[in-house]
């Protein structure tokens, strides 16, 4: 993705949104297709370079993971529609003349793909995802599925490359930028507190 050095996202920056926002589109590629495998999911962003997940075995993810296990894991979220007339504060100008945008942050993260096959190994998987979705023990272990397990394969997900953009006007002066958090505050739409935040812990608070 294009990423602009105002928008650009240290590595720590972006895995924590990543961290918080655990669910996105895997993309496998595959070699010689039309288009790449697109598949949303649930996943655990273990730590800052380990993803583990889980999909059904009929998945046809697992064929272009065979054929090319570098794949792509895309998130995005806290999106926000800045409408043209935010863009020209009180006494700037027309507010006719605004260019609207979108805020939004998205990290891509490059990884290396391992199918996990053995029993255990999903198990473990199951187990983790589990750990960080579920109350300690309001569900069974997983291996009280065991004849289920066969339906499903696991993921280990090798992070190689990490790239963050938080788009949140950081091409615009403080005065601006504070200008259209006063309108996000005011509007209160979905997306609009998430981005807001964004913004400000940008700008400093």
């Amino acid at each position: 993705m294009m990423i602009h050095p105002w928008d650009a996202a240290a590595p720590g920056e972006a895995l924590e949104f990543v961290r918080a926002n655990e669910f996105g589109h895997l993309i496998a590629s595959g070699r010689d297709r039309d288009v790449p495998v697109v598949v949303p999911t649930q996943f655990l962003l273990a730590d800052d370079r380990t993803v583990l997940l889980h999909l059904a075995r009929p998945n046809p993810v697992w064929a272009a993971i065979a054929e090319n296990p570098a794949v792509l894991l895309s998130v995005a979220g806290d999106w926000a529609y800045v409408p043209g007339g935010w863009k020209v504060p009180p006494g700037g100008g027309d507010p006719r003349l605004g260019v609207p945008t979108t805020y939004y942050a998205a990290v891509q993260l490059v990884c290396h793909a391992e199918v996990v096959t053995d029993p255990e190994g999903k198990l473990d998987i199951l187990r983790a995802q589990l750990a960080r979705l579920e109350p300690e023990g309001a569900l069974a272990d997983p291996s009280e599925h065991a004849r289920r397990l066969p339906g499903i394969l696991g993921l280990r997900l090798t992070v190689r490359k990490v790239e963050g953009k938080f788009k949140y006007g950081g091409n615009a002066d403080e005065a601006h930028r504070r200008h259209i958090a006063e309108r996000l505050a005011e509007r209160g739409g979905p997306g609009d507190a998430p981005a807001r935040a964004h913004l400000l812990r940008r700008l400093g608070g």
